[in-house]
């Protein structure tokens, strides 16, 4: 497995560079004939791969090539490692190499098995021939020699040993063993030599898992500790060959201590692959477990979104249905205004026209008077004047009255003549007024459709912006959820891991101490062994001092006289007693020392045992916990580069909104001042054709103009007393006087992210007299707008437009 599958099992972060690694693996286990960790405990070859450096190839024969081929495989870090398309083209593989290479191996291997064989065919000859020359009943020191042999020969592994080495369970008999099974299939019952190498040679065919043992040796496998064990004599060997033959076919009945051990044997195979496949099962629950708290946080998050575009949109048809509502509202103020303004200056005329009948009457009347007095004052001269003659004073008197007549009806149709003047005059000015008035209005409802306008926008930027910062700290905290509970399933994996490890120790330690307890529980009997050895040997010396004594004593007796006999017999009984004696001391003291020193032997071996298995546990449990925290390090990096990433792209996202927010305003600026430029314009134009309508009916603008210009800033003026009116009929004009302003003033504080201040003030009336067409000469958006509407000459400048303008744009 390569490192970086280990060390992402949590993420599945890794590519198709995980077989070149294995590929690697490969090419050691076939040059070496076992791959590197091999006896290693399952578990701490996991860590030993993730923490320690890559393996290599151990012998010095191999080929620049091959061991150039093996190391590029296996690079530690996957972007050092090559792909298999550049391993392809390495030089290990493009090589010249011979057609026949398979065939030469298979026939080296023919050839090294066949001589294996003849070695192991010669060895058994040898033993067979020395059984036969011996021709009868076995000593026991062949016995022992046989049994030793066997066990050299076999390789047999012992039931402890071969726990500790849990993978190599499955071949418990060793190479040369198993070699000498290619002979097995060719049994040829007719030749003693080769019936005999079938049973004592092979131990265990792995395959089929027949065990074959040499007749006496019951307790091999059981307790490897005994070899010496009494056994059942066979009288000779061809009584002992005949006994194997007919035990040949029993080959597969095995003893119930052997089956309990190949049962425990398979149960911690067992254990350990439940181990394993408890770490992979656990793995894939945390995998599952966070998958779906992701898919949680991922509809939690569309949920979250689904509710903030609802609301935006909620607000957005809100606005627009405020909007058509203030639309509808301007409407039907300007068509209510409209009519009004219609309907007054009906009644302005209508006034006007009273005024000038009681002033015609009034003329009339005073002409009347005027004429009776003038009449009568002329008789009165006639009278006076008794010289001429009656026709002529009549005729004087015709004429005089005809003058007077004359001179009235001149009067009254001037009177009439100015009249029509001063009311064309009025309703002309009332109409420029009313104009002005309507301009007034226009301006007054587009600032407040425009206020509302920014309004709205303002809002909508602010609830964007609380959208950000809502789902910003969502994001934040299901980042953090999700890396907590990261971090609490690697606890989890990290604890279970150290667990089953310590236990693992537990079990290494307690398989040793019992091997330890069965070898010490041994130790009597292969003692005992030991002992009947040297009780042998004296009492083979003894057997022989005994016959020594008994020929001493017949001679003696033979040739000493028979008086001396008594003496003689004592003498020789006493130094015969004297000498066993000495033979017991000599056999007690052989025993103890015996005892004394394979106490020792053992005791010091079994010391050395724990303190190698305490070493190599601990260093097992150092792999372990580097392992861990090389994890965790990664684990903390990947979080850590969560949290940048989430932060870089939350703070893309708020200057993206930022910048739309930025466009929206200043789109809703020129937008703003469009409207207003045109406004301000088809004002303008409006008022210039009505004014050169005026000038073509005849009116000069100063006389249009000349009612006070303060008059306008107040709604509709009253004209001066001398106008001969007795004044206008006034109505309010709506906001008159206020100026243009960019935010809704005193309403909305404008938002910290706008930097420009959009407020305009007001122009005063001298500078917007002075701007000939105020149209903010200053700002840059109305230079159109400004284009002179004065003529060189001072008349037909407009100064009446002024009075109406006193708010510009600024």
């Amino acid at each position: 497995m390569a490192p970086e599958v280990i060390l992402a099992m949590d993420e599945g972060q890794y590519d198709g560079k995980v077989d070149v690694w294995s590929l690697g693996i490969t090419s050691i286990e076939l040059a070496e004939r076992k791959p590197p960790l091999f006896n290693m405990n399952a578990m701490s070859a996991l860590y030993h791969i993730a923490q320690n450096e890559s393996p290599i190839l151990q012998s010095n024969h191999w080929s620049d090539s091959f061991r150039n081929f093996v190391d590029s495989c296996l690079q530690k870090i996957p972007q050092d490692r090559p792909t298999s398309d550049v391993l392809l083209n390495h030089r290990f593989l493009c090589r010249e190499r011979p057609m026949t290479v398979v065939m030469d191996l298979i026939a080296r291997t023919k050839d090294a098995v066949r001589e294996l064989d003849n070695l192991q065919y010669r060895k058994m000859k040898k033993i067979l021939f020395h059984e036969t020359q011996q021709n009868g009943p076995v000593s026991e020191g062949g016995d022992d020699e046989e049994v030793e042999q066997y066990l050299l020969r076999t390789g047999t592994v012992n039931s402890m040993e071969s726990s500790q080495s849990v993978p190599s369970m499955s071949i418990s008999a060793s190479s040369q063993s198993s070699s000498v099974n290619s002979l097995v299939d060719a049994s040829d019952d007719s030749s003693n030599e080769m019936a005999m190498m079938q049973e004592g040679e092979h131990t265990v065919t792995s395959n089929s898992s027949i065990i074959h043992r040499p007749t006496g040796q019951d307790n091999i496998y059981d307790d490897p500790y005994q070899p010496e064990m009494e056994q059942p004599q066979v009288p000779s060997a061809g009584r002992r060959r005949a006994y194997y033959r007919n035990r040949d076919h029993f080959a597969t009945i095995r003893t119930a201590s052997l089956v309990t051990r190949q049962i425990q044997e398979h149960e911690q195979g067992s254990a350990l692959r439940e181990q394993m496949s408890g770490y992979k099962r656990m793995r894939r629950q945390h995998q599952k477990q966070l998958m779906g708290l992701e898919n949680k946080l991922k509809a939690e998050m569309d949920e979250h979104q689904l509710k903030l575009d609802k609301e935006l949109e909620n607000q957005r048809n809100s606005f627009s249905t405020e909007a058509d509502k203030l639309s509808k509202k301007h409407q039907a103020i300007l068509e209510k205004e409209t009519k009004a303004a219609l309907a007054e200056e009906k009644k302005f005329q209508q006034h006007i026209l009273g005024q000038q009948k009681k002033e015609l009457t009034s003329l009339l009347e005073s002409q009347k008077r005027q004429y009776r007095q003038r009449k009568d004052q002329l008789k009165e001269e006639l009278n006076e004047n008794q010289s001429t003659p009656k026709r002529e004073k009549q005729e004087w008197l015709i004429r005089q009255k005809e003058c007077l007549q004359q001179m009235q009806a001149e009067e009254e149709a001037s009177l009439l003549r100015r009249q029509r003047q001063y009311y064309e005059l009025q309703c002309r000015q009332y109409k420029r007024k009313m104009l002005l008035a309507r301009h007034n209005l226009e301006q007054d409802l587009l600032r407040e459709d425009l206020n509302k306008k920014q309004t709205q926008k303002d809002l909508e930027c602010a609830m964007l912006l609380r959208h950000h910062e809502s789902t910003q700290e969502l994001e934040f905290r299901q980042l953090g959820s999700v890396q907590r509970t990261r971090a609490d399933l690697i606890r989890t994996q990290h604890q279970t891991e150290l667990t089953n490890q310590m236990e693992y120790n537990k079990r290494r330690e307690q398989e040793l101490r019992q091997k330890h307890t069965v070898e010490v529980r041994q130790q009597p009997k292969s003692l005992k062994t030991k002992e009947l050895q040297i009780k042998r040997q004296f009492q083979e010396t003894c057997k022989i001092q005994t016959r020594q004594y008994k020929a001493l004593r017949n001679h003696l007796l033979e040739s000493t006289p028979k008086s001396d006999h008594k003496a003689v017999l004592k003498r020789l009984k006493e130094e015969q007693t004297r000498k066993l004696a000495i033979l017991a001391e000599q056999y007690d003291h052989s025993i103890n020392d015996m005892l004394s020193t394979q106490a020792l032997r053992l005791d010091e071996t079994q010391e050395a045992e724990y303190q190698v298995l305490r070493m190599q546990l601990q260093q097992e449990l150092e792999l372990l916990n580097a392992y861990q925290s090389k994890i965790k390090i990664h684990t903390d990096t990947q979080h850590e580069r969560e949290v940048k990433d989430l932060e870089q792209r939350v703070s893309i996202r708020r200057a993206l909104l930022e910048q739309r927010i930025e466009e929206e305003m200043l789109s809703l600026q020129n937008e703003r001042s469009e409207r207003i430029r045109t406004l301000l314009e088809r004002q303008a134009h409006e008022i210039e054709a009505f004014d050169s309508e005026s000038m073509r009916l005849g009116f000069s603008n100063m006389a249009l103009s000349g009612i006070p210009a303060e008059a306008y800033n107040q709604g509709y003026p009253t004209p001066s007393p001398s106008s001969g009116s007795s004044g206008w009929p006034s109505r309010p004009v709506p906001r008159s006087g206020s100026h243009w302003s960019h935010s809704v003033q005193n309403s909305v504080s404008t938002p910290s992210w706008r930097s420009q201040n959009h407020g305009g003030g007001a122009f005063s009336r001298a500078e917007s007299v002075a701007s000939s067409h105020g149209l903010g000469r200053d700002s840059e958006m109305y230079k159109s707008g400004s284009r002179g509407h004065s003529s060189s000459s001072s008349s037909s400048s407009h100064p009446s437009h002024h009075p109406s303008h006193h708010h510009h744009h600024h």
